[in-house]
């Protein structure tokens, strides 16, 4: 026998687990908040921007083929920065405080499509730290990218400054907290229909007909009390019956 659910039944089950949902609902969000504000440690980004210029040239104007160089140029560029020969004197710079590697991870370089300028980002527990790695790099790279590639045309637009009150860009506690209300509430509601689902027991006259496949013919109704009483009328014997239901 093919089984269906109503809508009336479905938002029965959401009202009857309701609490259970909520609760569900905003012990995710706690967690949440409390690995958020206490376990994670904040990331603080700073950035600089370095302008790629356009060589020199005899002619007043610049053909298709001198941008699209130019372009790849940058490309270039943006994979110098990462490499060796620049965060090794960084690293140096800063007294081995960082390695080749972790001064890699730190650093992401960027171009605006179609851009001459290159964005270098960097990201580090310490604002003031995060600063200085980007601002290292930039310099580093200046001077020695004339003497890898023969050119002198990088000029360090804006230099990284950590400013008051900087706020990390890692984590968003209050991103993570909406996250965990909408987890939370997705679990409680698949719990409270996952419960509803096990749960056999027979409430209501249609439970007994998807149960026994029958149909009910009546339903004794419920009789509170019942007196009796002696025919001297001298004791009586107060008990209580429950209701009951028959199918056949």
């Amino acid at each position: 026998m093919e089984e269906t659910i109503s809508l009336k039944e479905l938002f029965g089950t959401l009202r009857k687990r309701m609490v259970m949902i909520i609760v569900i609902a905003l012990l995710a969000v706690s967690i949440s908040a409390a690995v958020s504000y206490f376990l994670i440690t904040p990331v603080y980004q700073s950035s600089t921007q370095l302008l790629v210029n356009q060589e020199k040239s005899d002619q007043p104007n610049l053909n298709v083929s001198d941008i699209q160089a130019n372009l790849q140029l940058i490309n270039t560029y943006n994979v110098i920065i990462k490499s060796p020969v620049i965060l090794d004197k960084v690293s140096e710079q800063l007294n081995g405080s960082f390695t080749f590697g972790q001064l890699n991870e730190k650093i992401t370089v960027q171009t605006e499509q179609d851009s001459q300028v290159v964005n270098l980002t960097v990201q580090d527990p310490d604002p003031y730290v995060a600063a200085d790695i980007a601002n290292r790099t930039a310099e580093v790279f200046q001077d020695k990218i004339v003497n890898l590639m023969s050119v002198d045309n990088v000029s360090i637009l804006t230099p990284a400054v950590v400013s008051d009150g900087q706020s990390p860009v890692s984590p968003q506690p209050f991103l993570n907290m909406a996250i965990a209300l909408v987890v939370g509430l997705m679990v409680g509601v698949g719990i409270a229909f996952l419960l509803e689902y096990l749960d056999n027991t027979i409430k209501t006259e249609q439970d007994i007909e998807k149960t026994l496949d029958l149909p009910v013919l009546g339903v004794i109704g419920n009789i509170t009390h019942l007196v009796d009483e002696d025919p001297q009328g001298k004791n009586t014997r107060t008990s209580q019956v429950r209701s009951e239901r028959y199918g056949s």
